[in-house]
């Protein structure tokens, strides 16, 4: 049978339901594979959180066989965007009809699931507070909006398996590569063998990762979102940022977080340490978290009144560490790392706003003098932050 469209604009999806009933409690929304229904995504229920969330699996608007799909059956190339677009607008109706609308939403998506879950995040990134993205690729060729930055303050969950012979692999390595290096999401990302069937164990890291990120919504609110004004950097030199030149470097998906390519020389390791080491008040310690060869720039916090967000380590006062391949892990204000993020001077923590506030960034190491003055201006806004 062809792919025919068994919901139209005006119609209300069909669901599936578990978790709490109440309209403010966050929402968890699951988008299933091409072929199957709303039903086939309950069986991973006993792995996620329980408690105060509210699960919703929603069936696809196409007939595809005896199941159901997102959109028409692309082959091996990008969905239609017009298609995309209709199922986007159809699923974003719906939601305006799901309870509080200042509720929490997030997504996970399995196979073509996550093409679907991509374009929602892609089209309104403001209404998402994450996503778990199961063997599948994003819609990157389809048209929507996917400049530097653009899922800033979204943390994502990424698994890929060695065995998917069902997603082409390209679309997978490109999905990867994109929101690790361009996307601006907190990305914690990792592959594993499997891949033919939904393991297990993805689905348990999937499940610690969103109780993690529930548990921070429930904290401290979900992460704010980039707005405004280009900021300004007065510890930068001329005030603003620029965009830092050539493509990002390579950065670990998982923890330890560590830059892997475009390493700082040695030299330029060393002039930026002693910049940041000579900051007012600080005082430099080995790291007590972080590979070894970590150094960390401490603060008293009897006389800094920065809030705890300002600290990698607020008991410590460690508002900053550096790191033996010359890159720095520091917290910043949302609006400077947010900026940070949009130039290429930043990468988000795997973990921020999942275990660690949504400012934890990576600032990858100097490559040469020029870039010593702007990643020493970084870091002198951190301490600017935490100082109060």
């Amino acid at each position: 049978m062809g792919d025919q469209r068994h919901a139209g604009p005006a119609d209300i999806p069909l669901v599936a339901r578990w978790g709490t009933e109440h309209p403010r409690a966050p929402l968890v929304v699951a988008l299933h594979g091409s072929g199957t229904s709303e039903h086939s995504l309950i069986e991973i229920s006993p792995w996620l959180p329980h408690g105060p969330v509210a699960y919703v699996t929603v069936r696809g608007p196409l007939q595809l066989g005896s199941g159901y799909g997102w959109y028409t059956d692309p082959g091996d190339g990008p969905p239609d965007a017009d298609d995309l677009r209709l199922t986007c607008t159809w699923l974003l109706d719906w939601l305006d009809t799901e309870g509080d609308p200042d509720r929490p939403v997030l997504l996970i998506g399995f196979r073509e699931g996550v093409t679907m879950a991509g374009a929602l995040m892609l089209t309104a990134p403001e209404r998402f507070a994450g996503a778990g993205l199961i063997y599948g690729a994003l819609p990157l060729d389809s048209g929507l909006p996917a400049g530097r930055g653009v899922l800033a303050g979204m943390p994502v969950f990424l698994a890929h398996g060695d065995a998917d012979v069902r997603t082409p692999a390209p679309l997978l390595a490109r999905t990867w590569e994109w929101l690790a290096q361009e996307s601006g999401a907190p990305l914690w990302a990792e592959r594993g063998a499997g891949g033919g069937q939904l393991e297990g164990a993805v689905v348990g890291h999937l499940g610690t990762w969103l109780g993690d990120r529930l548990d921070h919504i429930r904290a401290h609110g979900e992460n704010p979102l980039p707005d405004g004004d280009e900021p300004p950097w007065p510890s930068v030199p001329g005030g603003r940022l620029p965009a830092r030149g050539g493509p990002p470097p390579e950065t670990t998906t998982t923890v330890p977080q560590h830059q892997l390519t475009q390493h700082a020389p040695a030299a330029r390791q060393d002039e930026l340490w002693t910049r940041v080491s000579h900051l007012a008040g600080v005082t430099t310690a080995p790291a007590t978290v972080g590979v070894e060869g970590t150094r960390s720039l401490l603060l008293d916090r009897a006389d800094a009144t920065g809030p705890d967000a300002a600290y990698l380590l607020p008991d410590l006062g460690e508002f900053a560490h550096l790191h033996p391949d010359g890159s720095v892990h520091a917290a910043l204000p949302d609006e400077l790392a947010y900026d940070g993020i949009a130039k290429g001077w930043v990468v988000p923590h795997p973990l921020a706003g999942i275990r660690v506030r949504s400012g934890m960034v990576l600032v990858p190491g100097p490559r040469d003098e020029e870039e010593v003055g702007v990643v020493a201006g970084i870091v002198a806004a951190a301490h600017q932050f935490a100082t109060g």
